[in-house]
């Protein structure tokens, strides 16, 4: 029987899927074949059907990493309904008698899937032991989170290439359902994969109506929102840009008679997975919410994702609008949009490096002995994010190394040099984070098709106009050429700017994503007089 067959039988028997989609097929086989796989596909085109098919087919068990507890709970939730093989969490909330359970699942070979946090894999007890398992296949699940450039960045992710190492060097399968160019190559980079298979399906969801609402002054902007917000199709989500929003949007819409609940990263664990079981139980008709509500979020009749202030970049916007509709049906976004907002978002872009921290690790590190995580823990007294985010930039700054035993530095720079170097890479990130604010006031601001412009954004060409954005209805009727000297995806160099990848493609001018410059947008006319960008 051809892989193919086998295949769909799995996907048929124990699954219940009588059909594969051609992108999903050319993933399992290559899963099948041992190779790593990047796929960044729609919510709702099935990811995750990529390792749950070919897992029941490989010998031992896959090691899925999740970022949050409530999307494991429900992925194994799905896995049961469906009678798959046996799916099982080592987490910290689990009892000592459900984590015993699921560490014998897996020692036993009971367990088909188990699912774990990306910061569980910096736990050297944790490692160790599952390194003494047969893992046949590791799923990195939301997958943008390795990229500094994604939205929901988590520094632990930037460790799971070290510990996919210690673990035999399984073939590995990324997942995500967007990322953009720059995003889809720091994920292979991070993640170490070896010449992926990397699936790029259409970014496009025609179902979902693009509209931004233009504001001047910050009151009638907020009346506004919440104008709208009783008027929608719900459910519905409403994002804001700070704590103090949600909870004051929230409580407007509660004392106008609408179920509303606040979400954000300050509320306790139980408080937000409440708001997550309400919602997915339909016993709220809006979550206003900080960027902080959005993986884990599985539900398909979500009808309105309204912005209540301008996001970072485009990736957070485009990830949080592909909330709604994923049933297919109509569903409507809104952004309203003051463009004072935007120094807010570009505030939201600074990461200022915590410099002593970073002359302490380098100063802990040898030439020689290798230091793991808990040994600078415990030197250093540093713990959780900031910790793992000082080393992960010394590497990154080419100053410390990654060994299967450890961190070692790797250079003889003095401390002050070391730090310099490292800052001087946090000030590239901001640099280009800067101009990815700017490319959300030029999708607010254009006056054609949006859609083109979003998908443009994600190096994806439409033609004509989407017929289904607020400036298609007030006649944004131009075709986008495709072609020419500088069409999308060519590789080009800026004498100044360095190599880059054509984004765009318009009349008079062209964007370019540089890769140390980040999003520019070049006038034709200028760039063909003075020579200054040529093919690569």
């Amino acid at each position: 029987m051809s892989r193919q067959s086998e295949l769909a039988r799995v996907a048929r028997e124990v699954f219940g899927w009588q059909r594969l989609r051609p992108a999903q097929l050319a993933a399992m086989e290559a899963v099948l074949a041992g190779r790593d796989v990047l796929a960044v596909m729609a919510t709702g085109s099935g990811k995750s059907a990529i390792y749950q098919v070919p897992a029941v087919l490989l010998d031992g068990a896959t090691l899925v990493v999740s970022p949050l507890i409530a999307l494991q709970r429900d992925q194994i939730s799905g896995l049961a309904a469906r009678h798959a093989p046996e799916a099982v969490a080592i987490n910290s909330q689990l009892t000592g008698d459900d984590l015993a359970h699921s560490w014998r699942a897996v020692r036993e070979h009971e367990a088909e899937y188990v699912f774990l946090a990306p910061e569980q894999l910096t736990n050297d007890a944790v490692l160790a032991a599952l390194a003494d398992m047969d893992i046949s296949l590791v799923v990195v699940d939301e997958a943008h989170c390795v990229s500094a450039w994604g939205h929901d960045f988590r520094p632990s992710y930037l460790r799971i290439a070290d510990a996919v190492e210690r673990l035999g060097a399984a073939p590995v399968v990324a997942l995500t359902a967007t990322a953009s160019p720059v995003v889809r190559r720091e994920i292979v980079e991070h993640l170490r994969l070896r010449t992926p298979l990397v699936i790029a399906s259409g970014f496009d969801r025609p179902n979902i109506r693009l509209e931004v609402s233009h504001h001047v002054d910050d009151d009638d902007k907020r009346d506004a929102v919440l104008g709208r917000m009783l008027t929608v199709q719900r459910p519905a989500l409403l994002y804001t840009a700070t704590r103090r929003d949600a909870e004051m949007y929230a409580g407007q819409l509660n004392s106008s008679a609408l179920r509303a609940m606040a979400y954000h990263a300050g509320l306790s664990r139980r408080r937000r997975d409440e708001v997550h079981r309400c919602f997915r139980g339909d016993e709220v008709d809006v979550v206003v919410a900080t960027s902080a509500f959005g993986m884990g979020i599985d539900k398909a009749d979500v009808r309105t994702v309204v912005h209540a202030s301008v996001p970072d970049s485009m990736d957070s916007y485009y990830q949080q609008i592909g909330r709604a509709g994923r049933d297919g049906r109509p569903a409507s976004t809104v952004l309203f949009y003051r463009a004072e907002d935007l120094a807010l978002a570009r505030f939201f872009t600074a990461h200022r490096p915590d410099e002593d921290l970073l002359a302490a690790v380098y100063s802990a590190l040898d030439r020689r002995r290798p230091k793991n995580l808990a040994a600078l823990r415990a030197e250093l007294a540093a713990r959780g994010a900031r910790l793992t985010n000082a080393v992960n930039l010394l590497e990154e700054a080419e100053l410390a190394r990654a060994t299967r035993n450890g961190f070692i530095r790797c250079t003889d720079a003095s401390t002050e040099e070391a730090v310099a170097r490292a800052v001087e890479i946090v000030e590239k990130g901001e640099r280009i984070d800067r101009t990815r604010v700017e490319m959300m006031r030029g999708y607010a601001e254009t006056r054609d098709c949006r859609r083109q412009f979003l998908l443009s954004y994600f190096g994806e060409a439409l033609p004509a106009p989407c017929g289904n954005c607020d400036n298609c209805d007030a006649g944004a009727n131009r075709e986008r050429p495709v072609a020419g000297r500088w069409e999308v995806d060519a590789a080009v160099a800026h004498r100044e700017w360095g190599p880059g990848v054509v984004m765009a493609v318009d009349d008079d001018r062209i964007t370019v994503l540089f890769d140390d410059y980040g999003y520019r947008t070049l006038l034709l006319e200028a760039i063909e007089h003075s020579g200054v960008l040529t093919r690569r």
